[in-house]
């Protein structure tokens, strides 16, 4: 059984949301709403601010069950000591993380094209994450858009060598556009304007769970 459950990764990102807001209240609303997977993503704060953040976070989901990740900083989540760390192509190697983190840690991995879909097979990670599927303002994405083909494309490279490695898509999602990802291939996907621009988080991430799980339901 796999070690993450990625349908809903609700990612708090502090650039498209702003530091200013109560970053592990709206976690909370986002995991009771139905998020199967918190991120933290802060590209621009200081070392010790992001720490301080992490660990906020970390607390207000006690107890919820639900895993906290730090994207790309392995350093802020060993410190805070979340759940597991985000990375990509040009983050710290995964074998190297792992040894740091330990076998339990969760480790996933951001794939944009073959090259890197080749070393998630390769790499001792929990879930892949394809994207960017669509232009979004949260991140600038060099390599452009992949779209759904795209996606599938990638997922089913993933999928020969390890198929029951969770899959999920990431960039410009919202509740149209989850139907035709889940078809193309993805166990869930990662989501940060749908839900934490929204005046009701909890609510968004409800709404986007059951059309989540109903589109996999549809797929089975």
């Amino acid at each position: 059984m796999p070690k993450v459950d990625f349908r809903l990764n609700a990612i708090v990102d502090v650039d498209a949301i702003g530091g200013d807001k109560d970053l592990g209240y709206l976690a909370l609303e986002a995991a009771r709403g139905g998020a199967t997977i918190i991120q933290y993503r802060d590209k621009n704060s200081p070392t010790r601010k992001m720490v301080e953040r992490a660990r906020a976070i970390h607390a207000a989901l006690k107890g919820t069950g639900i895993p906290l990740l730090v994207n790309d900083r392995i350093d802020v989540a060993l410190v805070a000591c979340v759940e597991g760390v985000h990375v990509g192509r040009e983050d710290m190697l995964v074998a190297d993380i792992r040894k740091l983190l330990g076998p339990d840690a969760i480790i996933g991995l951001t794939v944009k094209n073959e090259a890197d879909a080749q070393a998630a097979i390769e790499a001792d990670i929990d879930y892949a994450c394809i994207g960017g599927l669509f232009e979004t303002p949260a991140k600038h994405n060099p390599d452009g858009p992949i779209g759904f083909d795209g996606f599938a494309r990638l997922a089913a490279i993933i999928r020969v060598a390890k198929p029951d490695l969770p899959v999920g898509a990431i960039a410009g999602l919202d509740l149209a556009r989850i139907p035709p990802a889940i078809a193309a291939g993805a166990d869930g996907v990662a989501i940060i304007s749908a839900i934490f621009r929204q005046p009701d988080p909890r609510n968004a991430a409800r709404i986007l769970r059951e059309a989540v799980d109903q589109s996999l339901k549809a797929m089975a």
